[in-house]
C-alpha cells in the first residue's frame, strides 16, 4: 500500500471514500501525479519513487493554512 498527498486547490472537488485515478507527468528529474480530471497535484517524486499504480481511493481531506490536502492510498 502507498500513501501520497496531492494538494487540492478549492473545496468539494473530491470526498473522502471516492476512488481516483491519477496521472503521470515527468519533469527532468522528478515525476508528479495529477488526480484526473486535474483535481490536485502531488509534490515531485524522484525516479526511484515512481508509482505504478494507477488507482486509488481517498482517505481523507485536510483544510491547512495553504489550501485543502488529499491523502489517497495506491495498492502497489
Amino acid at each position: 500500500m502507498r500513501i501520497m498527498e496531492f494538494k487540492m486547490e478549492r473545496q468539494g472537488l473530491l470526498q473522502e471514500g471516492q476512488k481516483v485515478t491519477v496521472t503521470e507527468g515527468i519533469l527532468p528529474s522528478n515525476y508528479y501525479y495529477t488526480i484526473d480530471p486535474s483535481l490536485a497535484m502531488s509534490g515531485n517524486i524522484p525516479f526511484r519513487e515512481r508509482m505504478l499504480a494507477r488507482e486509488g481511493v481517498v482517505t481523507r481531506i485536510e483544510q491547512r493554512e495553504r489550501g485543502f490536502y488529499v491523502t489517497a492510498e495506491f495498492e502497489e
